[in-house]
């Protein structure tokens, strides 16, 4: 009678394994799938926003793209500052230099900018990355962005003082410092690449943070402060748009004026 019982056991299993592998096959593709739960990349959501604004408004060829983090993205006056020349704000706050260069596929070489304005590092160093490896980052986007538009110049912003992440003071002057370099020593009609300093000037006469050009957190600008960046890097992005043969707008028209 053991005998059977066992022999009755060990077919129950053996039957309810072979149901097991058959229906494998007909399991939630979750279960199946362990990596479509994988954790999706950082901005990801961010990204799928500005693919789904661009498919329903497509953004002009040719124009000055501004990108990096959230000083771009709360740049929100952009379009306002520089109205003879078309733009495209694509910041994402929060952002690394290493996330721009993740997304350059999808939200900078298919718009086939003339002129890149790019403002990224301050976050990389907040994360703990030294002044060499945010340099080598931004190698990274540059080479990038040239492998696939060799003919597209970039411009970097310095990174801003702030008052909330003023003890890193001394790793985002190396970092300024190391880009600068960088460009001045890569720059060519090949390599069109361009520092634009605005950091000493966002300082005031006691070589601290103006806190009246910054937010209540201490670290991002303010309407006052953007006013007056823009005051700072307005002409000097126009040149730089204008050499990279950005057509410009009839201001009352809104027409293209010949080069």
């Amino acid at each position: 009678m053991k005998r059977i019982n066992l022999a009755l056991y060990g077919l129950a299993a053996t039957t309810a394994i072979a149901g097991l592998l058959v229906g494998s096959a007909t399991l939630p593709s979750s279960w199946a799938k362990p990596s479509a739960l994988a954790k999706q990349p950082p901005f990801a959501a961010d990204i799928a926003s500005f693919e789904a604004a661009d498919k329903k408004s497509p953004p002009p060829r040719g124009a000055v793209l501004f990108i990096g983090s959230s000083s771009i993205r709360y740049w929100t006056t952009v379009a306002q500052d520089f109205p003879e020349i078309p733009v495209i704000n694509r910041g994402f706050g929060g952002s690394q230099i290493e996330d721009s260069v993740r997304y350059a596929d999808r939200i900078v070489i298919p718009y086939k900018p003339k002129l890149i304005v790019f403002y990224a590092g301050g976050n990389d160093i907040n994360a703990g990355k030294i002044p060499q490896q945010v340099l080598k980052d931004f190698r990274a986007f540059s080479n990038k962005v040239h492998k696939a538009l060799p003919r597209t110049s970039i411009a970097f912003i310095s990174i801003n003082p702030s008052r909330a992440r003023w003890n890193q003071e001394a790793k985002i002057l190396k970092t300024n410092s190391l880009i600068e370099k960088y460009i001045n020593d890569t720059n060519s009609k090949k390599r069109r690449l361009t520092y634009l300093d605005s950091h000493a000037r966002l300082l005031g006469a006691d070589g601290q943070p103006q806190d009246n050009l910054l937010r209540s957190d201490g670290l991002h600008l303010n309407t006052e402060g953007y006013k007056f960046w823009v005051s700072i890097l307005r002409p000097q992005i126009l040149t730089l748009a204008s050499e990279a043969g950005v057509k410009r707008h009839n201001i009352q028209t809104g027409e293209t004026l010949p080069q």
